[in-house]
């Protein structure tokens, strides 16, 4: 039997904007816990998830609000768990009321696994057709604005003006606060 190790959290939110409480309060009390505030797309860039994975030990749990906190797409919620039992710790997920253990491992639990990480990668995908379809419908109406300009038409006039002077681009986006293909692209766009 695994010695008792320590429950350890993990949340995960999208962006910087958005809060982390109702998460917290769903894992309830842990000995520490790992956050990330970035999409959940791509592995490389959450942080929390990699120091929470290299922190974790035999006999510990990962508490974990619900799987698509965890992971984006089934072969990641595979993966990321896999990862964890293979240390000999555990992982539970509060929402979908399971727990994943290197004990109990076994062909059945495995098979809810899967059947749950593909719900749950479902959901996400009808989100963002949905997403996609009010989108379409916004912009056919004249209602959708996109993402506000970083670059007002004052700065571009300005950095047309420096860019004349011979001043490089890189220098000029440091200077505006953009990055330099946010630049060429407002100077395209406006000659």
């Amino acid at each position: 039997m695994a010695p008792q190790g320590q429950v350890v959290g993990y949340v995960r939110v999208s962006s910087e904007q958005q809060n982390l409480a109702r998460q917290l309060e769903s894992i309830g009390e842990v000995d520490r816990f790992f956050q990330d505030k970035v999409s959940g797309g791509s592995r490389s860039a959450r942080v929390g998830l990699a120091e929470c994975l290299r922190y974790i030990r035999d006999g510990d749990t990962v508490r974990v609000a619900s799987m698509d906190r965890l992971a984006r797409s089934l072969v990641d919620l595979q993966q990321i768990v896999d990862e964890i039992l293979q240390k000999g710790a555990s992982v539970q997920f509060v929402k979908e009321g399971q727990t994943y253990s290197p004990s109990t491992d076994d062909s059945m639990s495995r098979l809810l696994l899967q059947i749950l990480g593909a719900f749950a990668e479902f959901q996400r995908n009808l989100i963002r057709e949905r997403q996609a379809e009010g989108i379409a419908i916004a912009k056919a109406n004249g209602r959708y604005k996109g993402r506000a300009q970083s670059l007002s038409p004052a700065q571009i006039e300005s950095a047309k003006e420096l860019n004349a002077q011979g001043i490089p681009k890189t220098r000029i986006a440091r200077e505006f606060g953009v990055n330099r293909s946010t630049l060429y692209r407002a100077l395209k766009k406006h000659p």
